[in-house]
């Protein structure tokens, strides 16, 4: 299959070089001029789509999806799929499907590692007919993929995993500040919470304190898995969606306010999200 994949960054760039090694053609082109083992590089985005069966994109943010798909869209050919695995706005990623029905919004779950590994989950939005097409690019990417509905419900979806994660990592950070100033050993409370009602993918999976549970980015001096900032991007879609469908969301409000003073105003860009733990433990009530 010949694929056009356009960003090719932390993400993108694992992404395209794992469809590459898988035996498809791809053809790359990223703003940075960013260069991937086994892709060919294009000149623009059109032109990565030129003649393409599949065009992915993996974009920061709503607003450049849409420019690169004003972009690309002319391009391509007929019957053409388009799949945007960026996390944006629900309202863009069904934009794009106004143009181009046969699209389908896939954001992903995994970070980093999960793309080097070729170990992603993807929650998917589109057509059955559009899903079909992607599936088996999904399975060379990832290990999962759920088809949650018709577009725009993939970023649905991953909106929502991720005002849960960030939402259990405050409250996990600031159960281990909490258990620090109450003389309560960490490993103790891993071991207690780790197989108690408290059990979570943040305690669990990715511990926030060093040294304890498996090995996480708290081990590396939280250099980022998930970079701090881009939770709050994706905690700021949950909220701009919450508002927009007038949904209550106290939690996830407070857990964005929380990683906007990390992000803005403290020194948490640039590290994990679950930094969030030495930040908490310097702070005093009130």
């Amino acid at each position: 299959m010949k694929i056009g994949f356009i960003g090719l960054g932390n993400m993108g760039g694992h992404m395209a070089r794992n469809l590459a090694t898988a035996g498809h053609k791809v053809t790359g082109f990223d703003v940075a001029g960013i260069e991937v083992d086994g892709v060919a590089n294009a000149a623009s985005s059109a032109e990565a789509a030129k003649g393409a069966d599949v065009i992915i994109t993996m974009l920061p943010n709503g607003q450049i999806l849409r420019a690169v798909a004003a972009e690309v869209i002319p391009a391509m050919q007929p019957n053409a799929c388009f799949i945007d695995c960026s996390t944006v706005d629900v309202e863009s990623a069904r934009a794009v499907a106004a143009d181009w029905p046969l699209s389908v919004d896939a954001p992903v779950s995994g970070g980093m590692g999960g793309a080097d590994a070729g170990t992603l989950t993807f929650m998917a939005g589109g057509s059955a007919e559009a899903f079909a097409i992607a599936a088996p690019l999904f399975e060379i990417m990832g290990q999962k993929s759920v088809h949650c509905g018709e577009n725009g419900a993939g970023q649905a979806a991953k909106i929502c995993n991720n005002m849960i994660l960030g939402a259990t990592m405050v409250v996990t950070c600031e159960a281990f500040a909490l258990a620090d100033k109450l003389g309560l050993d960490r490993q103790k409370m891993f071991d207690v919470v780790s197989t108690s009602s408290g059990y979570s993918w943040s305690m669990n999976a990715y511990c926030p304190a060093p040294g304890i549970g498996p090995k996480s980015p708290a081990d590396n001096d939280y250099q980022p898995g998930f970079a701090a900032e881009l939770m709050l991007k994706d905690l700021r879609l949950s909220q701009q969606a919450a508002e927009a469908v007038d949904a209550a969301t106290p939690l996830g409000e407070h857990a964005t306010q929380e990683f906007a003073k990390f992000v803005e105003d403290e020194d948490g860009m640039g590290k994990d999200f679950s930094a969030m733990l030495p930040r908490l433990s310097k702070m005093k009530r009130g």
